[in-house]
């Protein structure tokens, strides 16, 4: 069982862009556009590139794996996204798989496993507001995770108390 929604897998899947939240060694954020693929059986989402394990955002996830990504779009008849917080799992063979359409990719990818996740606009027309977001729990093996839904609550890490 997938710790996304239908929908959000559905949406997941229909695009290939997104942006790459990371924090870097002095503590200030970064963020860039790349190229992502929803890896299904991983229930993750895995990036690459072109020099991919030479980059700002490669040694920024190394140094911290807290990290954040965005998938949207945007137009007069609506909005769409999805926003992921999660752990970087840094991989230096694959990513040369993750888009065909570019040969170039280099084989260091990075896999990033969902901790929270806040989608809004995915199961309507226009414009939204944030469904709840779902801090998700990790309980053991990765296909046990289990979701809490309360708008309501605090905002936490895993491992936190609920307040």
């Amino acid at each position: 069982m997938s710790v996304s929604t239908e929908a959000e897998i559905a949406y997941l899947q229909s695009n290939s862009m997104c942006r790459l939240a990371t924090i870097g060694a002095d503590g200030r954020p970064h963020l860039t556009p790349l190229t992502y693929r929803f890896n299904a059986d991983e229930d993750a989402i895995d990036m690459g590139g072109v020099d991919f394990g030479n980059t700002k955002k490669w040694r920024d996830m190394v140094h911290n794996r807290h990290v954040a990504v965005l998938v949207d779009d945007a137009s007069p008849g609506g909005a769409h996204a999805i926003e992921i917080r999660g752990d970087a799992e840094p991989h230096l063979t694959g990513g040369d798989l993750i888009n065909p359409r570019f040969p170039n990719f280099k084989p260091e990818f990075v896999r990033v496993r969902p901790h929270r996740i806040i989608s809004w606009g995915l199961d309507s027309e226009g414009f939204s507001a944030p469904r709840a977001e779902r801090v998700l729990m990790q309980i053991g093996a990765r296909d046990q995770a289990s979701r809490t839904v309360d708008s309501s609550c605090v905002p936490r890490s895993i491992g936190q108390a609920s307040g």
